[in-house]
């Protein structure tokens, strides 16, 4: 295997998707970079991940390990799919730890060697090898038998300089177990890579990585959320808007209710953000699907969030009302992802999107609702701050994105319990109200920044045939109270339209009215979304 010539300090791939965009193109090559962090956290994967990576690239790989023995990093490579054949494994541990009886490395006790023997053994397997990438499993040994803060550190500087002499890039991986030599370290490493795991009260524990340096070169700061599953770890990189700007035509998607897109100016603009609240029961959902639906039958592509809809209940409900985007779904025209409150982070909610928006060219995000996501939040100055640069993006993106808030309460005063207005483009307010004995719903539009729109109050309703609005009700009183009152005339308000069911008819009548079932279409005989029976 030939070794491959990289330029000094040039980036090179780590092999963790997302860590290169982090790190504007990878690690440094022929330095030393460290990579800390608690037992748990991911250390092992991540260096794994690395020399894997190289060995795809035909780049010779060393792993010194002298916390752990073969036996039990060829299993955590199996536990992820891989296979470590090729990668140059050395091991520094007791004989009796090892169980691998045909193991043709030494094994070597680390407490019956001086500390500087150890290194000495470490060094000459990477001169034999001559590697171009090498992890060190881990410090915290070398600090134990260094029993002194000054040697210890003189003892990583040696395996520095020495990693350099051979243009080797290193991982060195250290897992906190004295916080009292961070600074040793931070100061003889070209890069320093944290990793955190972070325990809610409830729910999944939540994994981030944040850069704390890295000589000469520009990364990404801050904390970026990380998962780790079977594969190794992914990294989602801190949604930074002002570096994502695409062009994009400007345009409507109208979703061919005329009353509705009348009071929308035309319908919701692109590369805007659209804000739906009101009480739950309201129909928020089913008027984002309205707009939702209009794109992809246009032939745009969307995208589904659904905090608190299972992806099954979605499909039958948007069924029930006439949208039937099933097929849609099947076709990869649309996204639907179901995400838990109690197991998702920030950065996986934007990795998400980013991914549906750049890789499937999402046109129409619909996140359902904001109310699931902030429980999964730890605050609400993190979730406003993080939507608003979610938002952001989306519409530099040329994306149509539709927010579904609910607010506390059904009747009544009612309160949002995030304010995200100030972020919205459109607010679209839905709210009930009582007349001729009857539960009925009232739409509004209070904010429209991209044009002009009705300030009017209409009627809202949601049969099997999709989406009606009526007339304006000019005898309203109360509504933004949240106790709306209607004092006009029984004649403004919308009739209910025929049941579309099908009947139970004989043939003779079928072929008379020529509504046999091959004339059926759509859910229960519907034409379609907006048709009629």
């Amino acid at each position: 295997m030939q070794t491959p010539v990289v330029g000094d300090a040039a980036p090179i791939p780590t092999g963790v998707p997302g860590l290169d965009e982090i790190l504007h193109g990878g690690y440094a090559a022929q330095r030393a970079h460290l990579i800390e962090g608690r037992p748990g956290s991911g250390k092992t994967t991540l260096g794994l991940q690395f020399l894997l990576d190289g060995l795809k690239r035909g780049e010779r790989g060393l792993y010194i390990t002298l916390s752990e023995s073969r036996r039990e990093l060829l299993s955590v490579a199996e536990r992820h799919g891989w296979s470590l054949e090729g990668v140059e494994i050395y091991e520094l541990v007791p004989p009796e730890l090892s169980l691998d009886s045909e193991q043709q490395q030494s094994l070597i006790h680390s407490s019956d060697l001086e500390l500087g023997e150890t290194v000495r053994m470490a060094l000459a397997e990477i001169e034999r090898v001559n590697p171009v990438r090498v992890v060190f499993d881990s410090l915290s040994e070398i600090r134990l038998l260094s029993q002194g803060s000054l040697r210890y550190r003189r003892q990583v500087l040696a395996l520095k300089s020495y990693f350099l002499l051979n243009n080797a890039t290193v991982l060195m991986l250290d897992d906190l177990s004295s916080e009292d030599d961070d600074l040793n370290l931070h100061s003889i490493s070209h890069a320093v890579l944290r990793l955190e795991q972070v325990t809610p009260t409830y729910g999944a524990g939540r994994r981030r990585l944040h850069v704390i340096k890295m000589r000469g070169t520009p990364y990404e700061s801050g904390y970026h959320d990380f998962v780790l599953r079977r594969g190794g770890v992914r990294i989602f990189p801190r949604l930074v808007a002002a570096d994502h700007h695409a062009a994009f035509a400007f345009g409507t998607i109208a979703c061919g209710v005329p009353e509705l897109d009348a009071v929308l100016g035309g319908g919701l603009d692109k590369g805007t953000t659209n804000l739906i609240i009101g009480p739950s029961g309201a129909g928020k959902s089913t008027l984002a699907l309205g707009y939702l639906m209009a794109a992809l039958e246009a032939g745009e592509h969307g995208l589904i969030i659904s905090f608190d809809e299972t992806t099954g209940i979605l499909l039958r409900r948007a069924l029930g009302v006439g949208f039937d985007i099933g097929p849609h779904v099947e076709s990869g025209l649309l996204r639907i992802e179901q995400m838990d409150p109690a197991d998702v982070s920030a950065g996986d909610f934007a990795g998400r999107i980013r991914d549906a928006v750049e890789t499937d060219q999402a046109r129409v995000v619909v996140i359902d609702s904001l109310t699931g996501y902030m429980s999964a939040m730890s605050g609400q100055p993190h979730l406003v701050l993080q939507m608003h640069e979610m938002t952001t993006y989306l519409n530099q993106q040329g994306v149509v994105t539709i927010l579904v808030l609910a607010q506390h309460g059904m009747v009544g005063r009612m309160e949002a319990p995030v304010d995200l207005t100030y972020v919205s483009d459109t607010v679209v307010m839905l709210r009930f109200f009582e007349a001729g004995g009857r539960v009925r719903r009232a739409l509004s539009v209070l904010k429209k920044r991209t044009g002009p729109h009705e300030d009017t109050i209409r009627e809202f309703r949601i049969d099997a045939q999709g989406l009606r609005v009526g007339s304006v009700l000019k005898q309203f009183r109360g509504v933004l109270t949240g106790v709306p009152t209607f004092e006009g005339d029984r004649a403004d308000l919308l009739d209910d339209r025929p049941d579309p069911s099908p009947r139970i008819i004989d043939q003779e009548s079928r072929q008379q009215a020529g509504t046999g079932p091959d004339n059926l279409t759509g859910p229960h005989g519907v034409t379609g979304p907006h048709g009629a029976a």
